[in-house]
Order: structure tokens, then sequence, then C-alpha cells
């Protein structure tokens, strides 16, 4: 394969579209879609040094795209507590601090009240889940509980693969506004 030269001056002309509809389809909002895009080129033009020429200006983007994309849900989704143990530094007046990992319980050897803690949220999101939408709760247990690829969703519940994520991601947000009422708020 011939070595590719990077030509940033028309990427937006070349790629901006494609790159767009490429988002939109996972973000399912415009704006948010138009501000990853941007972050894309700048990404692309601070990163351009380390671009080897092995693949094609597009392919390259589209890998720095998909980064930020995947980004924007763990920002997202950390503010709600949902995706990942947020790494932050507690500092404790010393300026000795622990990583927040540091102070979590280790659930690996669980003890009585671990087990009946588990339980009881167990029950609470089996509630949550019942005051969904039906259709929402059916597509939800399907895709995150009983595993089943986007696809045989889809053709089963004749619906878009873009369209599923929203329906997840909307039954996501219930189930938490719903565990944060009945669960959280209680421990």
């Amino acid at each position: 394969m011939p070595e590719v030269k990077l030509i940033p001056e028309k990427w937006v002309d070349r790629y901006g579209d494609y790159l767009f509809n490429f988002t939109i389809s996972r973000v399912n909002d415009s704006i948010m879609a138009q501000d990853l895009v941007s972050e894309t080129f700048l990404a692309g033009l601070k990163s351009a040094h380390r671009f080897k020429g092995q693949s094609t200006e597009r392919t390259w983007l589209i890998s720095i795209l998909k980064r930020k994309i995947i980004d924007h849900y763990r920002k997202s989704n950390s503010k709600k507590g949902q995706a990942e143990v947020r790494m932050s530094y507690l500092d404790n007046g010393d300026q000795n601090g622990d990583w927040m990992e540091e102070q979590v319980r280790d659930l690996r050897n669980p003890n009585v009240e671990d087990e009946i803690e588990q339980k009881e949220l167990g029950i609470a999101l089996n509630d949550c889940i019942a005051g969904l939408p039906e259709r929402y709760a059916t597509i939800f247990v399907q895709k995150t509980i009983d595993k089943l690829d986007t696809e045989t969703i889809c053709k089963e519940h004749d619906i878009t693969a873009s369209n599923l994520w929203v329906i997840i991601h909307r039954a996501r947000v219930q189930l938490m506004d719903c565990l944060n009422s009945k669960w959280f708020k209680k421990a």
C-alpha cells in the first residue's frame, strides 16, 4: 500500500459530512455530534506527527472519532455514577491522599451484609425494570441481561440499531432515576 500523506486543510470538505453522519447515529444529538467531529479534527491536527500512513486519512480520523465518542459516553455515564470508578485523588489535608479505588470494599470476598445488600439491590432493580414501559423493559433485558446481539433485537422489534441504542439509553436513565429514589437514598 502506498504511503498516505495527510492533507488537513481538506478534511472538512472531504470527511466532515461522513464523520458527522457516523457520529449522529451514535450520539443522537446534532450539537454533540458537531462538537465531537470538531474535537476529532483538532486531535488529528495535534497528533498528525504520529500518522504513519498505513491507513487512509478517513480511516485514521474515524479511529480518533471512535475514541472521542467512547470518551463522551464515559464522561456522561461517570457523571451519573454508572460507568466507571472515578480516579479522583482525595486530599486529606496533609498532602497524602489515597486513590478512591483503595477505599472501596473488596467485593471478591463478600460478607453476609454484602450478600443481603446485593439481594436488596437486585429486588430494587427488578422493581425498576418492571416500572419501565413494556417495550423499553423487553429491549433492555434482551440487550443487557440476555446479551442478545443488536441485529437480532432490531429484527425482532423492527427498529434500527440507532433506535435500539436510544431505547437502551432512555431505559438506563429511567432505571437510574428509579434506583436513586428506591435504593440509593435508602442506603
